[in-house]
């Protein structure tokens, strides 16, 4: 069963890269895009990908750094942040989920059913958020991100759900059914932006999940949730070329880092700048949004 959910996401990683190349090649508007984009900007791309990433693999999340490099760079239109995250991240995260599902325990029912809920809600409010005009997409992501970091503190002290002990490497019976369909949530706000790794983590370990059997679950959520939705944002054209692929090579090279060369960091105080970095980014997209909305 590992070995098909392996091929499956095998099959993702080189349909979305496939999809992604053949967009920007063919489509008038990436291919002059990818034409006039300067080597500052690649440069900065690569940068993002590759520290976002990193972060991404030790369990910080990569969403929340790289919409706040993006703010602080100013060369990406805030209407194609969600799909620039969900389609370059999608790469280095497929990674990822290859690396802590091969050594990981997890019961193999629950972690296939936790997949798959995620990708039934990236892909169902794909569509939507495609249609989004620049005002909503701040406004979702900035109420997102002031919502995330209660969570990612509660983490980082031990407080609530984070706080408590299980040993369990899979769920059965209501549990089950109750983190399938919050799995379905935390899927569809990917979409927008919101990262799935702390909610998903909470909820698992509410429900008596080990904290080593929670990586797997949330790394595998998002690498098949966000090949769902990439397909839409690639379609509509909804992502930033440079940024997109600064993710997809560089995020690799994060991810490589992250697993083969760091042994400790200090994780509490890298959760701590994170929370910093989440309050900044959703103050300026809110405040973008404020100052739009009055102007109208």
């Amino acid at each position: 069963m590992l070995l098909a959910l392996q091929i499956i996401m095998a099959a993702c990683f080189v349909g979305v890269g496939a999809g992604l190349i053949v967009k920007t090649k063919k489509d008038p508007e990436k291919a002059a895009e990818w034409k006039a984009t300067s080597g500052a900007k690649w440069g900065k791309a690569m940068f993002v990908g590759i520290l976002c990433n990193f972060l991404d693999t030790l369990g910080c999340g990569s969403f929340a750094p790289s919409t706040f490099l993006y703010k602080v760079f100013g060369d990406i239109d805030d209407v194609n942040i969600p799909g620039t995250l969900n389609v370059g991240d999608t790469f280095p995260v497929i990674f990822e989920a290859f690396i802590f599902t091969a050594s990981v325990d997890c019961d193999p029912i629950f972690l296939i059913i936790m997949l798959v809920c995620a990708a039934i809600g990236s892909y169902g409010f794909a569509s939507i958020v495609t249609k989004w005009d620049k005002q909503k997409i701040r406004l979702g992501l900035g109420i997102c991100m002031l919502l995330c970091i209660p969570v990612l503190l509660c983490k980082n002290f031990g407080v609530g759900p984070f706080g408590l002990i299980g040993d369990a490497i899979g769920l059965k019976g209501w549990k089950l059914v109750v983190a399938a369909l919050l799995n379905v949530l935390w899927g569809a706000l990917m979409d927008i932006g919101f990262g799935l790794y702390a909610p998903c983590m909470a909820t698992c370990l509410l429900l008596g999940v080990n904290g080593g059997t929670c990586f797997p679950v949330f790394m595998g959520s998002c690498a098949l949730l966000m090949p769902a939705c990439s397909i839409e944002f690639i379609k509509t054209g909804r992502y930033d070329v440079a940024y997109t692929f600064g993710n997809f090579i560089g995020g690799l090279i994060g991810v490589f880092l992250a697993w083969k060369v760091v042994t400790s960091l200090p994780m509490f105080w890298l959760i701590n700048l994170v929370c910093v970095v989440l309050l900044w980014t959703a103050y300026t997209l809110l405040h973008d949004y404020s100052v739009d909305k009055k102007a109208a």
